[in-house]
């Protein structure tokens, strides 16, 4: 355990509802390097609510990178500084002494601010709700290796299917384009048999909630990829364009 603490400026966005202005506001903290970004937030609102202040609202679940609800724009980048990592892993001895650090949350017309650092992701739910599912009859499960899948195909499907739908693409796009998790979930699915009945429906579906949810159109700058704590691969990208013209050319059934 590192007994030397870190002392910091936070400029910290605070917005009291949806509809209300929104502005940075600043906060002295010292802290130890050995703590999380979110113990951090955590011992300040400590802190505030010792002196009957309102607490910064921030969103947070499983702590391990898992869920992805804990997304904010630190300094910049969803998530942070340091690449592949979630905010709840970041720690802050990747900061120096006498840092001072910009927490702000996702920015994107389709995640509007609720309060403070918390923004309402639900959009990427409905897009799921839209295809990002398999139609099977019920009944016993299937014997294992039942269907034979190659390697390369199970992993490129595993890859895609790590995205954990923080929205960190959105935020990062100048856009606020969500191809990058579209796509990542239609791989997902188009890689496997059991996703092949309903691929060029679900291409066509999901993208059309996209674009209905208004999300913006691909950047192509790369800044999601580089962002995503997942490191999900924008060839996800061209294999969804890729489905999505075949569905236009062969199957279209969404207007």
């Amino acid at each position: 355990m590192n007994n030397k603490k870190l002392n910091l400026t936070l400029k910290i966005w605070r917005q009291p509802g949806p509809n209300s202005a929104g502005s940075f506001v600043e906060y002295k903290v010292s802290v130890s390097p050995d703590a999380s970004f979110l113990e951090m937030l955590d011992e300040l609102n400590n802190e505030l609510e010792s002196k009957n202040l309102e607490p910064i609202a921030f969103e947070s679940d499983c702590r391990e990178g898992i869920c992805g609800t804990c997304g904010i724009v630190i300094n910049g980048h969803p998530h942070g500084p340091i690449p592949r990592i979630a905010t709840c892993q970041l720690h802050m001895r990747n900061f120096k002494d006498g840092d001072t650090i910009w927490v702000e949350p996702f920015r994107a017309r389709a995640f509007p601010v609720i309060k403070d650092l918390i923004v309402d992701r639900s959009a990427l739910d409905r897009i799921m709700e839209a295809g990002g599912f398999i139609s099977v009859n019920t009944g016993s499960a299937p014997d294992g290796n039942a269907i034979p899948i190659p390697k390369d195909i199970a992993s490129e499907a595993m890859d895609a299917a790590t995205c954990i739908g923080c929205g960190a693409c959105v935020a990062a796009c100048k856009n606020a384009s969500a191809m990058l998790f579209v796509s990542a979930k239609i791989s997902h699915l188009a890689l496997l048999p059991q996703g092949q009945p309903e691929r060029y429906i679900r291409v066509q579906t999901m993208v059309k909630k996209m674009d209905e949810l208004g999300f913006g159109a691909c950047s192509n700058t790369y800044a999601c990829e580089a962002e995503c704590p997942k490191g999900i691969s924008i060839l996800n990208i061209a294999r969804m364009n890729r489905d999505y013209l075949v569905a236009k050319l062969k199957t279209e059934e969404v207007e």
